[in-house]
């Protein structure tokens, strides 16, 4: 069953689903508490590499990774990001989420940018029960339009779901978690299987 904007503020309220900063009523509606673009992103830089071999060894795709990837770039109202058409670049929830054990969350791309061809998630829009952190947003700009992003923005939408009962082991107690009390754009950390 999917929280009501009633039972998403009554959880907020209880310190049991954490948001911060504290949403804003007209913020939360429907089954959906609207999110917020932070200032942070990376980019991939495409001319250092032109593959990489996920099924190659952890080690090797981690250096790989690090060859394409750019270091963390602060943008401002006053200096946005201008994404062009067919780009890929990662940032993440201006919101830190802290989400308890007997709830799960889904990330939603807003319709309105969604019409002009802006992608916010690739493929991982679950947040797992025992979440804590940013949520890191893949943004991908499949329009044919330059697309100005600029820090605050409303980016995508959280919906909640309530599970039968709690979960056994929760996202921040797992061992083999990858982005525990992810803070900032944090880039892929591929294991090998």
């Amino acid at each position: 069953m999917r929280l009501c904007d009633k039972d998403i503020q009554k959880w907020l309220k209880r310190k049991k689903l954490i948001i911060k900063p504290y949403p804003q009523k007209e913020l939360i509606h429907g089954i959906t508490v609207d999110i917020h673009l932070s200032n942070k992103f990376r980019f991939f830089y495409d001319h250092i590499r032109s593959c990489i071999d996920l099924s190659d060894s952890k080690e090797n795709t981690t250096l790989a990774l690090k060859e394409v990837m750019s270091d963390e770039i602060v943008f401002s109202q006053e200096k946005p990001l201008f994404l062009q058409p067919g780009s890929l670049v990662l940032s993440s929830t201006l919101e830190n989420i802290t989400i308890p054990n007997n709830l799960v969350g889904w990330l939603d791309g807003r319709s309105s940018l969604a019409r002009l061809g802006l992608m916010i998630h690739a493929t991982a829009h679950r947040i797992d029960p025992g979440w804590q952190g940013n949520i890191v947003l893949e943004i991908f700009n499949a329009g044919k339009l330059t697309l100005v992003l600029r820090p605050k923005m409303k980016i995508a939408a959280l919906s909640f779901e309530i599970l039968s009962q709690s979960v056994s082991y929760p996202y921040n107690s797992r061992p083999e978690a990858k982005y525990k009390s992810q803070n900032g754009v944090i880039p892929s950390r591929i294991n090998k299987e």
